[in-house]
């Protein structure tokens, strides 16, 4: 019977040659080995060790019958890797190792499309590789080896190249009498960005009412988890700024506000059954009414812009990109985004946009890279002027306010009528 203490070492080797930290991608071979080291003889039945790699969702919800709590159990799987490999194959015979140290190498090659490593509330993406050692008259022994992939996402192609516009107006309510329109268009020079760039935020906010308002910008992260076609969601907030307070019938113009994106992990849009998308929030707190938010997607890649490459191919169509962008921003209207209210749940409900920690939004890149600003061109003034929106705030709400007293009158009247 051979002994658990013959064993000094029984551990999985990945190639030192990447570098600590580097993650792998699909269609790459993943080599390494296995270090096995005995203190004395070791009899060996097989050895083999086996590649995988797996996405995984889970949730619980409750639901109540009377005095009973009933709970389902949400549970989905995709697997990406599967792969196996036999060192030492079990033919019937026994292998005797000497004392000392052996290496056992191996080699898998990737598949082509693999989904992101991540790690979630409600889900992971997970990669690693597995030995077993098989022994007569003993157990098994096992060694885990987990390793990263980073599915690249190249921001200089033509669909995240395409520069980003919305706008969106809200009329501010209060009891019985309008306080006026707030409204927002804003803009960004393209829709992917790599971790470390800078986005910058052409926008115009128009403050039409008789109050204060305070825009913010933010960047959203949602991740979605699917399981038996039902969803779950969790949104945070990754890097946020807030501007200056717009006062009552004023307007602000960002000329290109500056909003750094942290390391975050890169958007995963290929799974089935996690995605983690982004987008950038143009939110404006207005006293006494629900906020009014602007949402513009973003795609977070890995491969930054190139801006040489990118400026020459640019020449020979810059008049053509500026008349895009004149059309772009003054005959069409984008279509409104939905609200955020709509989204998420009251309890999810931003309350304000800071940042959270980094166990909240693991990081999985960093480092700075080149920031590339386009020519942008802002959207016509509305169609109205302060003057006349002023007007008639203040003759409308007169009015409500005589029409007030006058119910007020009236009822003391019908009191005292009704006490004789």
């Amino acid at each position: 019977m051979q002994h658990f203490s013959r064993i000094r070492t029984f551990m999985l080797e990945l190639d030192a040659g990447r570098g600590p930290g580097v993650a792998y991608r699909g269609g790459e071979l993943l080599s390494g080995r296995v270090v096995l080291d005995v203190a004395k003889g070791l009899k060996v039945r097989a050895l083999a060790v086996c590649a995988r790699g797996l996405a995984a969702t889970h949730w619980l919800e409750s639901k109540s019958f009377g005095m009973n709590t009933v709970y389902s159990d949400y549970t989905a799987y995709e697997t990406y890797l599967r792969r196996r490999q036999h060192l030492i194959r079990d033919n019937g015979d026994v292998t005797v190792l000497q004392a000392g140290r052996h290496e056992f190498p191996f080699t898998f090659q990737l598949p082509g499309t693999l989904a992101t490593s991540f790690e979630g509330k409600h889900g992971s993406v997970r990669y690693w590789v597995k030995a077993k050692l098989h022994r007569p008259w003993s157990s098994v022994k096992r060694a885990k080896k987990e390793f990263t992939v980073i599915e690249p996402i190249d921001i200089n192609t033509p669909a995240l190249l395409t520069p980003q516009a919305g706008a969106k107006e809200k009329l501010a309510r209060a009891w019985y009498c309008n306080r006026g329109q707030v409204s927002v268009s804003a803009k960004i020079d393209r829709k992917g960005y790599t971790p470390g760039e800078v986005i910058p935020i052409f926008a115009e906010i128009d403050n039409c009412t008789n109050r204060s308002i305070v825009p913010k910008a933010a960047i959203i992260q949602t991740q979605t988890f699917i399981a038996r076609g039902n969803k779950k969601q969790k949104k945070c907030v990754v890097a946020s700024i807030v501007g200056d307070s717009i006062i009552a019938g004023t307007r602000e113009v960002w000329h290109g506000r500056a909003l750094k994106i942290p390391p975050v992990g890169p958007s995963i849009l290929q799974c089935r059954i996690i995605h983690v998308e982004y987008a950038l929030k143009v939110c404006v707190d207005i006293p006494g009414t629900s906020k009014l938010l602007l949402e513009l997607p973003l795609v977070i890649g890995t491969i930054p812009l190139h801006p040489f490459g990118s400026r020459t191919s640019s020449i020979s169509s810059q008049y053509s990109l500026n008349v895009d962008w004149l059309q772009l921003g003054i005959s069409e209207r984008p279509e409104a985004p939905p609200e955020y209210s709509s989204v998420v749940s009251g309890e999810e409900t931003m309350e304000n946009l800071s940042p959270p920690s980094q166990d909240e939004c693991p990081a999985l890149l960093e480092g700075p890279f080149f920031a590339y600003i386009q020519e942008f061109r802002f959207r016509p003034p509305p169609l109205y002027s302060e003057v006349s929106m002023e007007k008639w705030c203040t003759t409308y709400c007169f009015a409500g306010k005589v029409l007030f007293f006058a119910a007020l009158l009236i009822l003391a009247a019908i009191r005292i009528l009704l006490v004789k």
